[in-house]
């Protein structure tokens, strides 16, 4: 049975909570499918070694609008970090870039973060995951960095995958990850049926160190998990669109009106937006483009990498979106996309991710670049 440990339908949920939110979801979509695969002119490879699986990687755009770093294992979710970075925006990257010695030893996804103290010193950190969770930092915008050092007595699955400045005081960032009771103690904990949680940590010392995680939902009738975080366009919400990986059922959401100290109960999202690793950003006009691995129970892309074009309301109301997108297709399975997404002064879009882009090799990194107006005019034309 599921258990939710800290969700709390409050009145102010109450005064805004869309009235069908409970209506069952389509498992598939009815909005447009736009097709990018086959525009070679848009990727750019990030990288690729032939015989070399180069998988999940996560990205971070600096301040000037145009360095962008990126980590990624060499292997699946496991293996030395590798990291480069990016001086105009995605459209060349460097060689593979030095790291500390014991980067080598990392066992999870890394993922990295931008993050800012009470008195406006930034840095960049980088996570990774499993027992127990570390995380290393930089100081001088990702030119030097510090060896990976334990966070605390408590890991998990991909830690983490969404780190998020709260309007509860300068440097206060919340960041929320999964387990399913193998990682999260020294001892795995695993029960049967298994349960999945979700958790959440916060730091109030612009993300140098982290308080010990405290449950958000655990359930064994759905699994959870990845969660991505999205602010409303006037801030005061938050919402995490978290893969569900039992394939029960949809994808699902959850809200808070008060900075992550409640969370509304889970929900399916519609066919539209099933999928997982789900990571937004939004466009110059306020909508939001979400990529993430498809995973609708019915799609003509699925294991694909796609997009969703949309605003935070739909979300809110249970509403399909504007269109979707598929960015590459993946050629085995449904092994792709932990993508990050980048969005230039311009408005144009990189996004990164790994997948079986070539029949028969390696997954490897690449980039595909995109403004919303040029989705528009094909949806426009079908």
């Amino acid at each position: 049975m599921a258990q939710s440990l800290r969700i709390l339908l409050s009145a102010a949920f109450a005064a805004w909570w869309p009235v069908g939110a409970h209506a069952a979801p389509s498992r598939g979509y009815s909005i447009p499918l736009i097709d990018l695969a086959h525009e070679t002119a848009r990727q750019v490879v990030v990288d690729r070694e032939p015989g070399q699986y180069l998988g999940h990687p996560t990205t971070v755009l600096l301040e000037d609008g145009k360095t962008l770093l990126c980590v990624y294992p060499k292997g699946h979710g496991r293996g030395p970090i590798v990291y480069k970075r990016s001086p105009d925006g995605g459209l060349t990257w460097s060689e593979r870039l030095p790291v500390p010695e014991n980067w080598a030893t990392s066992r999870e996804t890394p993922t990295i973060h931008r993050v800012v103290d009470r008195d406006g010193k930034k840095r960049l950190i980088v996570w990774s995951g499993l027992y127990p969770a570390r995380l290393a930092v930089s100081k001088d915008d990702g030119a030097t960095w510090s060896p990976l050092k334990e966070a605390g007595a408590w890991g998990g699955i991909v830690v983490m995958g969404c780190v998020e400045p709260l309007r509860t005081g300068k440097g206060h960032y919340l960041a929320m990850f999964h387990d399913d009771g193998r990682f999260f103690q020294a001892q795995p904990q695993v029960r049967q049926p298994v349960v999945f949680t979700l958790y959440q940590t916060l730091s109030s010392d612009g993300g140098l160190t982290w308080g010990a995680p405290e449950a958000v939902y655990s359930s064994s009738e759905v699994h959870l998990c990845e969660p991505g975080l999205i602010r409303s366009p006037d801030g005061r919400k938050l919402a995490v669109l978290l893969r569900e990986n039992a394939r029960r059922k949809n994808s699902h959401v959850i809200f808070s009106t008060d900075e992550g100290r409640t969370w509304s109960p889970p929900r399916e999202l519609p066919g539209a937006l099933t999928g997982d690793r789900h990571t937004g950003k939004y466009g110059p006009d306020g909508r939001l483009f979400i990529s993430f691995r498809d995973m609708a129970h019915e799609t003509p892309t699925k294991g694909d990498w796609v997009g969703w074009v949309g605003t935070f309301e739909d979300i809110e109301q249970g509403r399909e979106g504007q269109y979707r997108v598929r960015l590459m297709d993946n050629k085995k399975g449904a092994d792709c996309a932990y993508p990050g997404v980048e969005v230039l002064p311009d408005g144009t879009f990189v996004a990164t991710t790994y997948g079986h882009w070539t029949e028969g090799e390696q997954p490897y990194i690449v980039a595909v670049r995109f403004k919303l107006s040029e989705l528009d005019a094909k949806a426009k034309a079908r």
